[in-house]
């Protein structure tokens, strides 16, 4: 009795290692899984408010538009066009933001404050929601971009034209700010590029760089552009006592004497007559 017993003992005692490591491989084979699946999933934490990631923007962006001036129907088509390509190269967790210029220096309203979300195309749909992304992509990013150009179309009418002074805001608080510092910087500046303040006037010097240097406005509008990528989306105006060529190249020596720089210029289709001379 006690031979049979201890055989019944034994099988009994396989079984149970069998079973034993059947569950520990079942076991290692999910854990296995949840691990996989956590490291496809998307992790990154966002702010709330701005999609930007909690350790910050990966690249900051800013687009500075003219809004003194009035464009014409063909300028304001092109500009739709070059403001597109520009917030298609703003990756995902890069911030973008977009200002107006007023006539007053320094002030420039804010049209749009956000970090590019992701429209979902890098999502596993294993392991999230591509269509729920895309959704939130479009509601928070590309429908308000959509519709800014248009809200500049008619100029505000006013009688000054401080670029230099927006492009030194725009350096002090976002690519010098928490969000830019360290970070890949690019600005585009969407404008006749008509210098025109009480300290320094492109209407009465040309684009004569050393009548600018000789100003005041060179003292204070002075802007330490080091890191920075800048592009202008150049709008044209008939009747200028003064030549395109001439005029770029005097924002290319201004930049590049900044240690900023000087990435292109886009000449915008289209003439625009209001603004054209004073």
């Amino acid at each position: 009795m006690a031979r049979r017993y201890s055989r019944k003992k034994n099988k009994t005692s396989i079984g149970t290692v069998l079973g034993a490591g059947a569950l520990g491989l079942l076991s290692l084979a999910m854990v296995t899984g949840f691990v996989w699946m956590w490291l496809r999933t998307d992790h990154i934490v966002t702010v709330e408010g701005t999609n930007c990631p909690a350790g910050r923007a990966t690249s900051a962006t800013v687009v500075i538009f003219d809004a003194t001036d009035q464009l014409s129907p063909t300028t304001l088509s092109d500009l739709k066009n070059q403001f597109r390509d520009i917030v298609g190269g703003v990756e995902k967790g890069g911030y973008l933001r977009v200002v107006s210029l007023s006539g007053k220096p320094g002030d420039i309203p804010l049209m749009f404050d956000a970090c590019n979300p992701g429209d979902g195309s890098d999502i596993d749909n294993w392991t999230g929601n591509s269509e729920m992304a895309r959704k939130k992509w479009k509601k928070a990013f590309e429908e308000p971009l959509d519709k800014l150009p248009d809200v500049i179309a008619n100029g505000t009418g006013a009688t000054r034209s401080p670029i230099m002074a927006a492009i030194q805001k725009v350096k002090l608080t976002v690519f010098d700010g928490e969000i830019g510092a360290g970070r890949p910087s690019r600005l585009f500046v969407a404008s006749d590029m008509i210098e025109h303040t009480e300290l320094y006037s492109q209407y009465k010097t040309g684009p004569d760089y050393e009548k600018y240097a000789g100003s005041l406005a060179a003292k204070e509008y002075r802007t330490a552009l080091g890191g920075v990528d800048v592009s202008l989306l150049y709008v044209e105006r008939p009747n200028r006592k003064f030549e395109s060529l001439a005029h770029v190249e005097f924002w290319k020596q201004w930049v590049e004497r900044q240690d900023g720089n000087f990435v292109n210029v886009i000449r915008l289709a289209g003439l625009n007559m209001a603004g054209a001379e004073q």
